[in-house]
């Protein structure tokens, strides 16, 4: 049986990063990311749409859908920095079949730099272990190489290409399941 109860708030740690809850205090950060173009380029919004005030709101949503144990959303920071690095997800959770798909975003000057990994390995870990999730889903658009390697060293195996439905066209699935691990 899946276990989505995220009351407390499960703080994740790995040998760089605490992963934790989100706060308005992360809203600047949040705006750097989804306002960079290279960043949102893998987004369907606007990046020139994004505001500051649109990232206080999209805290405030992420962090009351935790609060609902709808899906988990943590802050990613290196230990000696608690400056958001980063974000990443477990969303769209099924308790029925036990899966989940995760999401990941990061500052562009924390590329190639392991962070994405570490933390993707810690949350896997968590899926897995604490939620006893079944399988992990992901979404990337194909043009995504780095993310589409991150998940490939992760052990996730490609599925499906999307090319006609309008919102996912572009879009690759992968999936981790359990037993693969």
């Amino acid at each position: 049986m899946l276990n989505n109860n995220f009351t407390p708030f499960p703080v994740l740690t790995t040998e760089r990063l605490t992963l934790r809850q989100l706060t308005p205090d992360d809203a600047a950060a949040i705006f750097s990311i989804r306002s960079n173009e290279n960043v949102a380029k893998y987004y369907v919004d606007d990046p020139a749409a994004y505001t500051l005030d649109k990232a206080r709101q999209h805290i405030h949503h992420l962090t009351r859908e935790n609060s609902s144990n709808e899906w988990i959303v943590w802050a990613v920071a290196l230990k000696n920095h608690p400056g958001l690095t980063g974000t990443i997800c477990l969303w769209n959770l099924s308790v029925e079949h036990a899966t989940g798909e995760i999401g990941y975003e990061f500052k562009p000057e924390y590329h190639g730099k392991g962070i994405a990994q570490e933390a993707l390995a810690r949350v896997i870990q968590y899926g897995f272990e604490t939620m006893r999730l079944n399988s992990i889903e992901a979404f990337p658009k194909s043009a995504n190489i780095a993310s589409i390697k991150l998940l490939a060293r992760n052990g996730f195996v490609k599925k499906e290409t999307f090319h006609s439905e309008r919102e996912l066209s572009g879009m690759e699935i992968y999936i981790l399941d359990r037993v693969q691990r």
